[in-house]
């Protein structure tokens, strides 16, 4: 093999915008030459070819496994031959939901959507690549450099001290260093089998609690698989519109009727990127990415992205683990209650709380469910029955009502989550961090209380006052 060529270097040739072409024998070496739709890296010693059709060139590579892959250079017109040996076919798994999303989106380039279908990802072992001489077009100048912006990326994360701090550091150093202007990051709420959205840029509506099934589109695919997705072409059915609560409906993985909020996203993103952040205990969360411009994304950024989210991901439960608790009673300073102002307002805020999925709405609009929902309805019956303003994440921890997973409970991001859908969904009632695992309840209303689980005794006490302002308290 010629040691200045390598399938690290000729990545750009699969990114599937000119079909290669693939020769093969039959067992008596009667030769056939097809195009295949998508040839993958895998790493520097395999490629993946897509298998849709059982037609002649399926038929050799069983019988004779030696095949010829010839590559074309989108941007040179420059052509490379591969040698390469069949290994096996996988039908199910990580590398094959990755070349059915990219297939998807060539599918649909091309106007052969349903006809593209994917049967399984032929696995090869590379064994020599050559040149073939021939014009080709000079190189253009290379546009962002990667690894400077991924080092600017990176020092970012690195001075971060909060996971708040972390979350908006991760997605404004992906926009000012690396150009990608609409994003979004998701995390793993593993016992339901679904992720959260806790932050978002470029989008009309921040989606701050919106809700993922696994297995569902390109960031639940990448969550489920735990690998990266990327697609290059506008695909249909991995698109983030009314389509993907659609089909979680039709697979019995939300109830129709549940009260949701809208998946902030392109309405036809042309390029699509979903990165999992791996951490020591599994899954962190899902870094997705998207553009309305084609073929956005490459090789090269998605391993930047990859090397970010590795490094977030491990970022985010080395904060988590800093504040894990301790088999001790609550500190004594979270214990002290506090007075409520007197002299509030006579236009009380009604909370309503379902005990079926801990949803919570206020004065009638939905805000909050799940452990989040949990988290407020608890602090708020603390706070009408003892007049407290202060918690810490210990003592919620420690609360077996609130249903936490005994291994990575994400409950810093679930406050994160809490506390910014209070700020974009109500102006007179939020929780303010206080120090490093602690925060405080402050509100401006009256409040009322209403259980709504039928099954469940009112909680006791009336309409209770405010608690201090942040300047007050």
């Amino acid at each position: 093999m010629n040691p200045y060529l390598s399938i690290d270097t000729l990545r750009n040739c699969l990114e599937g915008v000119i079909p290669a072409g693939v020769a093969t024998c039959s067992r008596d070496l009667v030769p056939n030459v097809s195009y295949v739709s998508q040839v993958m890296y895998v790493d520097q010693d395999h490629i993946a070819l897509s298998f849709q059709f059982f037609n002649k060139t399926r038929e050799n590579i069983l019988a004779n496994p030696l095949a010829t892959v010839l590559m074309v250079d989108p941007d040179t017109a420059a052509r490379y031959r591969m040698k390469a040996r069949y290994l096996r076919t996988e039908t199910q798994g990580p590398l094959f939901e990755r070349m059915k999303a990219r297939l998807a989106g060539i599918a649909s380039h091309e106007g052969l959507v349903g006809v593209f279908r994917l049967r399984g990802t032929d696995v090869y072992r590379i064994l020599d690549i050559e040149a073939v001489p021939g014009a080709e077009l000079p190189r253009q100048l290379p546009g962002r450099a990667i690894l400077p912006a991924l080092r600017q990326c990176s020092e970012r994360l690195h001075n971060c001290s909060s996971l708040e701090d972390l979350v908006d550091n991760l997605l404004d150093a992906l926009d000012r260093s690396l150009g990608l202007s609409h994003s979004m990051l998701l995390i793993a709420d593993r016992p339901g089998a679904k992720l959260y959205v806790v932050a978002s840029r470029g989008y009309p509506s921040s989606g701050i609690g919106a809700e993922i099934p696994l297995g569902v589109g390109v960031i639940g695919i990448a969550a489920r698989e735990q690998v990266p997705i990327r697609i290059m072409f506008t695909a249909a059915e991995y698109a983030y519109t009314r389509a993907v609560r659609e089909q979680a409906i039709a697979e019995g993985l939300v109830d129709a009727l549940e009260q949701v909020i809208n998946l902030p996203g392109l309405n036809e993103p042309s390029s699509q990127m979903a990165i999992p952040l791996p951490g020591i205990r599994g899954l962190i969360g899902v870094l997705y990415t998207e553009s309305q411009q084609e073929c956005r994304f490459s090789y090269d950024l998605e391993d930047a992205l990859v090397t970010l989210c590795a490094q977030a991901g491990l970022a985010i439960q080395g904060l988590q683990l800093a504040d894990e608790p301790r088999l001790v009673a609550p500190p004594a300073d979270c214990l002290c209650i506090e007075d409520p102002l007197a002299d509030a307002s006579p236009d009380p805020l009604r909370v309503e709380y379902h005990d079926r999925d801990h949803s919570v709405f206020i004065d009638g609009d939905y805000l909050i469910k799940g452990v989040a929902g949990a988290v407020l309805w608890r602090i708020l019956n603390d706070y009408r029955e003892r007049g407290r303003v202060d918690f810490s994440n210990r003592e919620l921890r420690l609360d077996s009502r609130l249903g936490l997973p005994e291994i990575s409970d994400n409950l810093e991001a679930r406050l994160i989550l809490l506390s910014r859908r209070l700020q974009e969904r109500s102006p007179f009632l939020r929780i303010e961090k206080t120090g490093r695992g602690r925060f405080r309840l402050l509100l401006q209303r009256p409040l009322v209380l209403v259980p709504m689980n039928p099954c469940a005794a009112p909680p006791p006490g009336g309409i209770s006052q405010p608690a201090a302002s942040a300047d007050q308290a």
